[in-house]
């Protein structure tokens, strides 16, 4: 018995998941759009201003308060389609969406990617899926210190994540095609 509504009146959810990845994956691209046109924009510039130097944008006169209300508020907004769409696609909601864990490995996800990059996500995610299933398939018992420690190598030494770590790269490679 499916209690899901066809999306659009068209598409009917199967057991198979098809129609729930690509919905999603709509509503993903949607949001990564909505993200970047915000990212791209006066305020999104005015929001790096605001992260880099909070005392010299109140200096040359920018709202820093309300344009910080603005993007937690965008920010909430998102993770709530993101709590929507799991909610409606699995029908189900467990408590341990509200808890420490998958939060912290949303974090994580973040970091491996590359904090404060609109591309970090799409990196990491996967990155740390494959080494969660990895090491948990080698080491079921120690895995989650694994992924510690590749946090703490990527937070001490690469501090982009895996796409500052790209960035270095290719600046060496362009570096030495002048030479």
């Amino acid at each position: 018995m499916n209690f899901i509504a066809p999306v659009l009146g068209l598409f009917r959810f199967d057991m198979f998941g098809r129609t729930a990845y690509l919905y999603c994956l709509v509503i993903l691209f949607l949001a990564w759009a909505l993200a970047r046109l915000v990212v791209h924009s006066p305020f999104g510039r005015s929001l790096i201003g605001i992260r880099e130097n909070v005392t010299r944008m109140h200096a040359i006169g920018s709202p820093v308060f309300r344009r910080r209300l603005r993007i937690y508020a965008i920010s909430a907004a998102l993770a709530g389609i993101a709590g929507a769409l799991l909610t409606q696609t699995t029908q189900f909601v467990a408590l341990q969406v509200l808890g420490f864990e998958l939060s912290g490995s949303v974090l994580v996800m973040l970091i491996l990617g590359g904090v404060g990059r609109l591309y970090g996500a799409f990196i990491g995610a996967p990155l740390y899926m494959i080494a969660q299933d990895r090491l948990a398939r080698d080491d079921p018992a120690d895995w989650l210190f694994w992924i510690g420690l590749l946090l703490v190598v990527v937070v001490m030494f690469a501090r982009g994540g895996v796409l500052g770590i790209v960035d270095k790269l290719i600046a060496l490679a362009r570096r030495v095609v002048r030479r």
